[in-house]
């Protein structure tokens, strides 16, 4: 059995235990094995379900996790940007997977464990190409808080793209349901049927030939960038798959993310560099121009 212990905080000041499970956006099914199990205790007492809280009070809660073996990575590739106990963002580079999809692949995954010395889960991901802001879970108990976050828009994600043209407005919303492609399997499609996609576009610099673009996701649909882009006639530099011109490497990086993190609320920003992607968009500028 493993423990989490939270401080309680102002923000959080009377309500009772099941009120402020709820509010830590704790699912359903895991409160009710808490208060069964009684494996949550109050300033080290076991309370009941309408015992009241206050921002001076500790909480413990023991969760069983299940045990996960991830090969051994390289802890020398995790460039963390922020850290506590319950999640570590890091920054992935360009052609790089975030997670394996095989027994024995190594890819970010494991580089991030290596480094957290446990197992970590992957609460959101990069296609192979982009690099940029990744969240990881440090526990099974805090993965779905962070993925009810993210479904919620508490995790805010804002990416730096670098495409053909230019656009006829500085900002814009794309608005387009995404699917499958019933003809490649690695491919999305613009589709009636698809999945809701919305990505908020706004041009932060116009080259001769190339506009760089910063990009908001309010959904989280697989390539849901690269397609609505080039949906537009406005493919990304590099991007292959989806009709970009060829480039040293696909223009697309998860510069900032905003995060609420679990249990206090707080809101934090950390910001990536990627040496590659800048470096390439010089050269990408001045060759195009």
């Amino acid at each position: 059995m493993n423990s989490i212990e939270i401080k309680v905080t102002e923000l959080f000041n009377g309500l009772t235990v099941e009120e402020l499970l709820k509010a830590w956006l704790i699912p359903k099914a895991e409160r009710h094995l808490i208060r069964m199990e009684k494996r949550l205790s109050l300033n080290g007492i076991i309370p009941n379900s309408q015992s009241l809280v206050n921002s001076d009070n500790t909480i413990i809660i023991n969760f069983k996790e299940k045990s996960k073996f991830l090969p051994e990575g390289n802890p020398d590739l995790c460039q963390v940007l922020y850290e506590d106990e319950n999640l570590i963002i890091v920054n992935k580079p360009d052609n790089m997977k975030t997670h394996g999809n095989f027994e024995g692949e190594i890819a970010l995954q494991n580089h991030v464990a290596s480094y957290c010395k446990k197992a970590v889960y992957v609460v959101h991901r990069l296609d192979f190409e982009t690099s940029g802001t990744v969240l990881f879970a440090k526990n099974q108990f805090v993965l779905p808080i962070l993925s009810s976050l993210l479904e919620k828009r508490k995790i805010h994600r804002e990416y730096e793209a670098l495409v053909t043209g230019h656009f006829p407005q500085n900002q814009f919303t794309i608005n387009k349901n995404i699917g499958k492609d019933r003809h490649d399997s690695k491919k999305r499609i613009v589709s009636k049927t698809g999945q809701t996609a919305i990505t908020q576009v706004e041009v932060l610099k116009k080259f001769t030939q190339l506009s760089l673009v910063k990009c908001n996701l309010e959904t989280g649909r697989t390539h849901q960038i690269r397609v609505h882009l080039s949906s537009l006639g406005h493919p990304i530099l590099g991007d292959n798959l989806y009709g970009g011109q060829p480039n040293r490497r696909m223009m697309l990086h998860a510069r900032r993310m905003i995060i609420t993190l679990p249990f206090s609320f707080k809101k934090i920003e950390v910001i990536s560099n990627s040496p590659s992607f800048d470096q390439a968009l010089y050269r990408s500028k001045i060759v195009m121009e």
